[in-house]
């Protein structure tokens, strides 16, 4: 079974992020980058499977070279090879990036059974290129699975809605866009990390083909401020405690 897992590089959870003087780019000169909950998920399934069914697990991304390392990370917990996009760095929309995801997948020597994306990229939450990316191949999509099985030449997808679940069955080769929880991610060995480095990268450099959505500036949220106000102390704080749940319409 071929797999093919698409990944994202984007700022590790948690990190400032400090914006450049034209507000259309991240400062990333004191950055931690890695790959987004929902794409670890689609690694470590690609990864089961592979165990499972037998076969090899291509990990692809989009990016600057820095990118190899999230790469590489795929590769030391299973992964076998490796394909980089190679960008200058600037943020591609999500139809260029799904062009030239498509792109490669035609160009690829391998046949690939199973796409792989996580639902959504951490930082954009675009939820586009996976199903971009399906149309384009003309080939069935899930999004949002929560639980994947693989029966000869069919996935059956399962994913949480209205409070129940919807289970698919979709003939190979399909796209399926995966959430976090589906599994939990292995952390990569000392060993797996020494086999990365010996592992095929491929880079090449796409063309940046496709409209939509035009990067203007990126805007932080105003900081929030806090403040609480004291309304008194016991029994003599009843009157006012009162007073403020009338404004609130909480009582009449």
């Amino acid at each position: 079974m071929e797999i093919l897992v698409c990944v994202k590089r984007v700022p590790a959870t948690g990190a400032r992020i400090v914006l450049t003087e034209d507000a259309r780019a991240i400062e990333t000169r004191n950055l931690g980058f890695t790959v987004s909950p929902h794409e670890e998920c689609a690694v470590e399934e690609a990864v089961q499977l592979m165990e499972k069914h037998g076969g090899s697990v291509t990990v692809l991304t989009l990016g600057s070279n820095e990118a190899t390392q999230q790469i590489r990370d795929a590769m030391a917990v299973g992964a076998d090879k490796g394909i980089l996009l190679e960008t200058d760095g600037e943020e591609w929309g999500p139809v260029a990036t799904a062009n030239a995801i498509v792109d490669s997948v035609k160009a690829s020597d391998d046949t690939f059974d199973l796409l792989l994306f996580g639902n959504e990229a951490a930082d954009s939450g675009g939820y586009q290129v996976g199903v971009r990316v399906a149309h384009a191949l003309d080939l069935p999509c899930v999004t949002g699975v929560k639980e994947l099985e693989i029966d000869g030449e069919t996935a059956v997808a399962k994913r949480e809605a209205g409070g129940g679940f919807e289970i698919y069955e979709v003939a190979l080769p399909a796209v399926i866009t995966v959430k976090e929880g589906i599994n939990l991610p292995r952390y990569p060995s000392v060993p797996g990390r020494l086999r990365a480095k010996k592992k095929p990268l491929e880079t090449t450099s796409p063309q940046q083909n496709g409209g939509g959505l035009e990067m203007v500036k990126f805007v932080n949220p105003p900081e929030q401020s806090k403040s609480a106000e004291v309304l008194g102390s016991g029994a003599a704080a009843v009157p006012k405690i009162v007073e403020v749940l009338r404004e609130l319409k909480f009582v009449k």
